[in-house]
């Protein structure tokens, strides 16, 4: 029986994983290792018992004596704390899904790579912080890592077994999110309601955010070339409002290869699950005569500062991506809790990297793990309104 752990389980992500596991025979026919969660502690003891999972773990220590009671009777064991997390990605699992969002998620998606398994990654900060630390564990244990962002699983497909070599160029495609189609002078005065809509994914309200802001985008950018080993040149972005074209892979004879489906997570979760088979999948069939057409169109970098930032982010190299990420983070906390205004985060970030790449080591890649939390909580202490 295959061994399988879900780190943030109780996020969007994690959750579609989670009932893709009961859809194909839930504990019948996986065992499930760990699951982890935040403060839903209902939901994270609930899927604990339903997969009849070994651990349970809260990243919040101060509710373990909830996630005990709400874990009575049942068998399962249940931990909190930045460490019990560590301790549950240390436990052998063939498959692992890095769902956590952030930073947060780097330190169990190492762990989860040393043991050699499958280690199927939704965590797009872990290549942007540290790519090189991430393939380094991955080519030490054997352990694979295959890609869960929706793009990144499309180029993979796409891919297939072309070599590196004839690929021109990849294109990954943006929604545009909430604010794609508002006048210009209207963003400053953006709230995080209007910001947390988004008009074909259900996420969670920081994904959907970073969406608005195609900070999101900015993160796959200097993720496909973390992942792939692409050039920065060779990644391009394009807005396609109804999400159908998930990435394209054009190569030097001029014939191009895109990915296509409905905009549901579920796609690439259970085809990273069942890599490198096929498995029937709770996913809508694509119905392009009901469609009708498909739009396009360039993205706006006044709109979307962002994407110019990623750019400037693989250019600089080092501990750029680790920074770039905290700052965004941070940014996106205090647009959240109303301190700052939604078209002031790119420039928050934008200044953050200024100041810190000036500092000794910004432009080396990190030796180790906690090289990178350093640069990650200087960028948060510089990005702070």
């Amino acid at each position: 029986m295959r061994r399988i752990s879900i780190f943030g389980a109780t996020g969007s992500v994690g959750a579609n994983g989670v009932d893709l596991i009961r859809r194909a025979g839930g504990p019948d026919a996986y065992h499930t290792v760990a699951l982890t969660g935040g403060r839903n502690i209902g939901r994270l003891a609930q899927m604990a018992r339903d997969l009849r999972a070994e651990i349970a773990v809260t990243a919040h220590p101060e509710l373990l004596d909830d996630l005990r009671a709400a874990l009575a009777g049942s068998g399962v064991e249940a931990a909190a704390g930045p460490q019990a997390l560590v301790e549950a990605a240390s436990r052998p699992a063939d498959w692992v899904l890095s769902s956590i969002v952030g930073a947060a998620g780097l330190m169990p998606g190492l762990t989860a790579l040393a043991q050699g398994g499958i280690l199927a990654l939704a965590n797009k900060e872990s290549l942007v912080c540290a790519g090189p630390l991430l393939r380094h564990a991955a080519t030490t244990s054997g352990s694979r890592i295959l890609p869960v962002d929706s793009e990144h699983s499309a180029i993979f497909q796409a891919l297939g077994s072309e070599k590196l070599e004839s690929v021109k160029d990849v294109t990954i495609t943006a929604s545009g999110g909430a604010f794609r189609d508002w006048p210009l002078e209207r963003l400053a005065a953006a709230t995080v309601a209007e910001a947390s809509t988004h008009p074909n994914w259900a996420m969670g309200q920081r994904i959907t955010i970073d969406s608005a802001s195609m900070f999101n985008k900015a993160m796959e950018v200097i993720e496909a070339k973390e992942f792939f080993g692409l050039r920065s040149d060779q990644i391009k972005v394009l807005v396609h409002p109804e999400s159908i074209i998930h990435a394209m892979v054009s190569h030097v004879d001029g014939g191009s290869i895109a990915h296509l489906g409905a905009p549901d997570m579920r796609h690439a979760i259970g085809y990273a699950l069942h890599w490198p088979d096929r498995a029937p999948l709770p996913v809508a069939p694509l119905d392009l005569a009901a469609l009708g057409s498909l739009t396009f169109r360039a993205p706006d970098e006044v709109r979307w500062p962002a994407l110019r930032l990623a750019r400037e982010v693989m250019a600089a190299g080092g501990m750029a991506g680790a920074v770039f990420n905290a700052a965004k983070e941070q940014a996106l906390d205090d647009f959240i809790a109303g301190r700052i205004g939604f078209t002031q985060m790119a420039p928050r970030v934008e200044m953050t990297l200024q100041a810190l790449s000036a500092r000794d080591g910004f432009g080396h890649d990190p030796a180790d793990l906690e090289t990178v939390l350093h640069w990650d909580r200087e960028a948060r202490k510089e990005a702070a309104a």
